[in-house]
């Protein structure tokens, strides 16, 4: 039986206090496939109220306790992996090898790496006379974002468990599924009662009466900066801790020693993966101004070469974008980079050649991007490119610095001192170097406005604990 019109309270699926649903959208068709249920502040209640019963004895449990919680959601989630990534692909649109082999696998890899870092974990330690205690901080409030839904919801639900932590989780209600198929998982696994609880609904009426509540103790979000301002306010008078992981408008700089064929072409593909639907996207390509040209030409002929279609069909690269809204939006970005001069190299405005149906984007490359334009400033998310020449190293570092966001920023050189140099003075959260493997134990958080706190795996667990000092301890 379908559990798409429930909620998870209290170790139970139950039906929302007053009913109304949503429409669930599949992207590639347009046309609403199964249906939800929105939520209220009555359901944001009793999802509160059963998670801080659950908090006094859950957050006493022992780390060993918890590892093996850990180890029995993993292996539930392991057993649902094609379920998982047929979730996905359907609600937000992800070819099927991306939903299974990176959207569905983030969610798994994410529980593992928290559980290892569970292990080692330094909950307790002594000072002096004082011992240094973390302990969890209590009820959290979750809200997850549609674009990597299962990435974002496990790397807060684990640590949250980690930490012996209660927790409620509004996934987003644009890629709910997924979630609800997280949430079988978790009740497959023996989470116990109130620990673990699940109310689907809108940003504006769950999100924000969870913001609000006076009983959970933190929020952590991840989504829009605009909406993680709403968060924070709404969090503002009742003092708790926010954590927020948010937009991102990430430089990516080829400098001069780079090996230019290579740095471009995998500069696009890491641009346009997910669609383009990444935070950390990197959406500014800065190019030696000598050499702009010659990059052109390359990022062309990779964007050229993407497939772009159904998200069912072999050798599909990249899917459609995930609604009305964001396709719409994508459209009007690209015009405004062509009314403010920039070069269209590859793509534009519409649709792609014989897809007539679907929120679909053309892979899009501009050239000649100066950083005041709005294409280099507002981020897309959407397969949309933005290449701006530089004419020194220090104009390329204050170009990648000048922006409201410093979630993650890219570095791409031949010789890796020159490119450590170069990764020290980017402000960001996260820089990567000549394009490295994921790393799950890595912190994952932005400067500036792409937000606060850090997560994957101990970083993780960190923002869900309190630090408490306990002085005299022991006997001076």
């Amino acid at each position: 039986m379908s559990n798409h019109l429930k909620f998870y309270i209290d170790g139970a699926w139950v039906d929302p206090v007053t009913p109304k649903t949503l429409d669930v959208i599949n992207p590639a068709t347009e046309e609403a496939y199964t249906q939800i249920s929105a939520g209220g502040a009555a359901d944001v209640d009793r999802a509160v109220a059963a998670a801080r019963r659950a908090f006094p004895a859950f957050s006493r449990t022992t780390r060993e306790e918890r590892m093996a919680l850990l180890g029995r959601i993993i292996a539930a989630y392991k057993a649902r992996m094609n379920d998982m990534a047929r979730a996905i692909s359907d609600e937000m649109g992800a070819p099927m090898g991306l939903a299974l082999n990176s959207q569905a696998a983030a969610g798994l890899a994410h529980l593992q790496s928290t559980l290892k870092a569970l292990e080692s974990f330094h909950f307790e330690e002594q000072r002096g006379a004082t011992r240094i205690v973390r302990e969890g901080i209590g009820v959290c409030g979750l809200i997850t974002p549609w674009n990597w839904p299962m990435n974002q919801v496990t790397c807060k639900v684990g640590p949250a468990i980690a930490a012996g932590c209660t927790m409620v989780l509004k996934p987003s209600e644009i890629a709910p599924i997924s979630s609800i198929v997280f949430t079988e998982i978790m009740d497959a696994a023996g989470v116990p009662q109130g620990v673990y609880n699940m109310v689907n609904g809108e940003g504006a009426v769950v999100g924000a009466a969870m913001s609000a509540h006076p009983g959970i103790d933190m929020m952590s979000f991840t989504g829009s900066t605009r909406a993680g301002i709403l968060v924070a306010k709404a969090a503002a008078d009742t003092v708790k801790r926010v954590s927020q992981e948010l937009g991102g408008k990430s430089p990516n700089i080829i400098l001069p020693d780079a090996d230019l064929a290579r740095a471009v072409k995998q500069g696009v593909v890491s641009c346009f993966n997910n669609s383009g639907q990444s935070c950390n996207a990197p959406t500014r390509m800065l190019v030696q101004r000598a050499r702009h040209d010659e990059a052109l030409a390359i990022a062309k002929a990779t964007a050229e070469k993407t497939k772009v279609g159904d998200p069912k069909a072999e050798g599909t690269q990249l899917g459609p974008v995930v609604s009305q809204l964001q396709f719409d939006k994508i459209q009007k970005l690209i015009q405004a980079g062509i009314d403010e001069g920039a070069t269209l190299v590859a793509g534009g405005t519409g649709r792609p050649e014989g897809l007539n149906r679907g929120y679909y984007v053309r892979p899009t490359v501009f050239g000649n991007v100066t950083n005041d334009m709005t294409i280099a400033r507002e981020e897309i998310f959407g397969p949309v490119l933005a290449i701006l020449p530089y004419d020194s190293e220090e104009q390329a570092i204050q170009i990648a610095n000048d922006t409201p966001y410093g979630l993650a920023a890219y570095v791409q050189s031949e010789n890796l001192e020159h490119a450590r140099d170069v990764a020290r003075q980017l402000r960001a959260g996260q820089v990567k170097i000549n394009s490295p493997a994921w790393d799950t134990f890595a912190p994952f958080g932005g400067y500036k406005q792409s937000g606060n706190g850090r997560e994957y795996a101990d970083w993780g667990i960190h923002d869900f604990v309190e630090v408490k000092g306990i002085l005299g301890f022991e006997a001076a």
